[in-house]
């Protein structure tokens, strides 16, 4: 390949052969191995040190590497695993990806192959805002509430399901949109079919199509094998495209061919594939603006438009947030070791007086940080004001020392004192455990790291 990777991939593989020379090929790529013989101590590992990508054979004694990808995701779901397997079958690729894994490999694998898979895993991951992979108990409370947007929301939803209509979510970010999508097909008659997704912003446009349509063997450097994309593995069942909007006009034209015939060759590829498939898009971006500006096709965007399903943001059902909160609560103690919490009356109006631009998922991180930071068990308006002053953008600016001369001091300069301050700080309050100091930062764990090596603090 002729980027070059970088990254710490933990390789899982009871063949100790096996882990030599895959910890051979990724170092020589750029990449930094951590071998692990057992899932057992695949498990110990990231729970001492970061991880970016988890590379498993599925066949193991002892936990198997499909009980190994649910712990992963229940653990650690912001960090994308890829199953290796020398019985790798469409069937088996489906079930993984049902599961969650973010790809697979089949055995005996080529290099280049292998190399370019860990690239897609790499760049989705690095590109995948940190809320949108939080664990599936983590986003049952995105759809609650009673209010009157939310009762019409989920009405439409029960409605659209029983169809076989491409439906088009849009709203905010952080309004669950994901979710919806998953709600549309476990109500639907395809339930018992695979339900795929794929984040299109979180690629660029040469992954993004192998990503969708596959490819034969032979088609690029790397293909080492023909390999189903995420519409022929959504066969039978329900294609999720999240973001979009942020698809380049050459995959436009693939994919309105696919909405309207249901058929499409792998790339490099003659043979035509025909596909039953059902289509749930999802965007934050007008696209009527796209259409206007030329970047977004017309004829496109009036397919995927079929059932446009707006999603309320939750300054618009702010009576949702007493049952919201108490549902992130408990579900954060328990996922944090703590005892249960509960919400006086001052500490929940003061959480809905707040706007919370970033919906339900800002609600949800915002609660985790109450939890894990506050005593309890009773947590008051005093604890919601106490960590909202934490957060970037609403604290209030802090008694300052008397500046120098204003022509030795650069914005540049003071962004940097303020940024190693809030790392500092973090650091701080969580013990040391960076993990949860990338939490209570708001960012991702690469994001972490990056600062800390910027400022010295690494």
């Amino acid at each position: 390949m002729s980027d070059a990777l970088k990254g710490h991939v933990l390789v899982v593989d009871d063949d100790p052969a096996l882990l030599k020379v895959l910890g051979a090929l990724l170092t020589q790529a750029g990449l930094t191995p951590h071998p692990a013989s057992s899932a057992k101590d695949a498990l110990a590992l990231l729970a001492r040190r970061p991880i970016d990508v988890v590379l498993s054979d599925v066949r193991m004694p002892g936990m198997s590497g499909m009980e190994l990808l649910a712990e992963v995701g229940r653990g650690w779901p912001d960090v994308p695993v890829l199953l290796m397997t020398a019985h790798g079958t469409v069937p088996l690729a489906v079930e993984a990806m049902k599961a969650g894994a973010a790809d697979f490999v089949l055995k005996p694998f080529d290099r280049e192959e292998l190399l370019f898979t860990l690239k897609k895993a790499l760049l989705q991951a690095s590109h995948t805002p940190e809320p949108a992979r939080a664990g599936g108990k983590a986003l049952d409370g995105l759809l609650m509430g009673s209010s009157r947007a939310m009762t019409e929301v989920k009405a439409l939803l029960v409605k659209a399901a029983q169809g076989t209509a491409t439906v088009l979510l849009r709203g905010e970010s952080g309004t669950g949109k994901e979710l919806a999508a998953r709600a549309l097909h476990e109500g639907s008659p395809r339930r018992a079919g695979p339900f795929v997704k794929l984040h299109c912003a979180a690629l660029p446009d040469t992954l993004l199509e192998s990503e969708l349509f596959g490819y034969e063997k032979g088609a690029f450097t790397g293909a080492a094998t023909r390999k189903p994309g995420r519409v022929e593995l959504a066969h039978g069942g329900t294609l999720f495209l999240d973001e979009i909007g942020d698809v380049s006009p050459a995959v436009q034209v693939k994919l309105l061919r696919v909405l309207q015939e249901r058929e499409f060759e792998r790339l490099g590829g003659t043979q035509t594939v025909k596909v039953d498939v059902r289509f749930v898009a999802a965007t934050h971006q007008a696209l009527e603006d796209g259409v206007r500006r030329g970047t977004f096709r017309e004829d496109l965007f009036y397919r995927l438009n079929v059932v446009p399903l707006w999603l309320p943001t939750l300054r618009e059902r702010p009576e949702d947030i007493a049952l919201l909160a108490r549902h992130f609560l408990d579900v954060h103690a328990r996922t944090n070791g703590r005892p249960p919490f509960s919400l006086s009356d001052d500490g929940l109006r003061a959480l809905q007086a707040q706007p919370w631009p970033g919906n339900v998922r800002q609600l949800q991180n915002f609660l985790e940080r109450l939890v894990v930071l506050s005593d309890g068990p009773v947590l008051t308006g005093a604890d919601v004001a106490r960590e909202l002053s934490r957060q970037p953008g609403i604290a209030p600016p802090p008694v300052a020392a008397p500046l120098p001369p204003s022509d030795s001091v650069t914005l540049e300069s003071r962004r940097k004192d303020v940024e190693k301050e809030a790392l500092v700080d973090a650091l701080k309050r969580a013990g040391d455990n960076r993990t949860l100091a990338a939490r209570l930062l708001g960012v991702s764990r690469r994001t972490l790291y990056n600062k800390l090596e910027e400022h010295g603090l690494s």
